[in-house]
């Protein structure tokens, strides 16, 4: 999905890449950044401005060997050295009409519903996993590693230490397997997976935190233990589809009851979707 922009970030509604309609075609100009699956993708799903205001956006396909489009080189990271992301370039790309999703307005439905109903419980999943690689490596790093004559998971501070782990891996699980199960039973579920995201981002970076402290300077080393990379890993989860703030903003809204109708309900509740349709031809 090629949504954020390099001046807009979590704005969707800054959004400065343009769609003008030609005849049949579009005209696509304008730069994304922050692109999942950027450099190995054979289509993206770009949401670009086509008027003003909030049904000013509209989404489109665009097919990644389209005359136009241009994937810049990709940029080594500091994490997730397996996951490809990074920027595209459109410049007069012509596409059909026919590559619109639904009608012209849509795109902030696309924008908003792929990264609350997708983005954010895909990621709240990727951090789960990531959550439960800390805590394993921590535990065979402490019952293996001795100190006065005993393991080092024998300790009391450490001790204390792999229980908070394991609390907040129990709470974000919890979290994540919730709102999933909503979702895949069509129930009213925004606040459940905004919160799922929330939850496993900041548990997994504060876990992922407590193991550097237990390994110390054996956690500084690559050779010696996995542990550094899972903390870089682990904060690749905090930015995208919101970060932490967005989250907890949205949160607000919902307990303030002045949310948006939810999009878990909005998209169930809509009839075989013009989205659905167009993507189906």
């Amino acid at each position: 999905m090629a949504v954020t922009e390099p001046g807009s970030g979590s704005h969707v509604l800054g959004i400065t890449t343009t769609a003008v309609r030609d005849g049949d075609d579009y005209l696509i100009n304008g730069t994304k950044t922050f692109v999942g699956n950027s450099h190995i993708a054979d289509l993206h799903g770009v949401v670009a401005r086509t008027g003003p205001g909030t049904r000013g956006l509209s989404a489109f396909l665009v097919e990644a060997d389209r005359p136009g489009v241009h994937v810049r080189p990709h940029q080594p990271s500091m994490g997730l050295h397996g996951f490809s992301f990074g920027e595209i370039a459109f410049d007069n790309c012509r596409i059909p009409a026919t590559n619109r999703l639904g009608a012209e307005g849509d795109g902030l439905d696309v924008a908003y519903s792929s990264s609350i109903l997708y983005g954010r419980p895909n990621l709240a999943a990727v951090a789960l996993g990531i959550h439960q690689a800390i805590l394993d490596t921590t535990i065979a790093y402490t019952t293996t590693q001795r100190r006065y004559g005993k393991p080092l998971a024998d300790l009391p501070t450490i001790k204390q230490r792999l229980g908070t782990m394991q609390s907040r891996l129990m709470t974000a699980r919890l979290a994540a397997y919730d709102a999933a199960h909503l979702l895949d039973h069509g129930q009213p579920c925004d606040a459940e997976l905004i919160n799922a995201k929330l939850i496993n981002a900041e548990y997994a970076i504060d876990s992922a935190r407590t193991a550097m402290e237990i390994h110390a300077a054996h956690g500084l080393h690559p050779a010696q233990s996995p542990i550094e990379r899972h903390f870089r890993d682990a904060l690749h989860i905090f930015a995208p589809a919101g970060t932490s703030d967005i989250q907890l903003l949205r949160l607000a809204e919902h307990a303030l009851g002045n949310a948006q109708q939810p999009w878990s309900i909005q998209f169930k509740a809509s009839t075989p979707s013009r989205l659905e349709t167009n993507v189906a031809r």
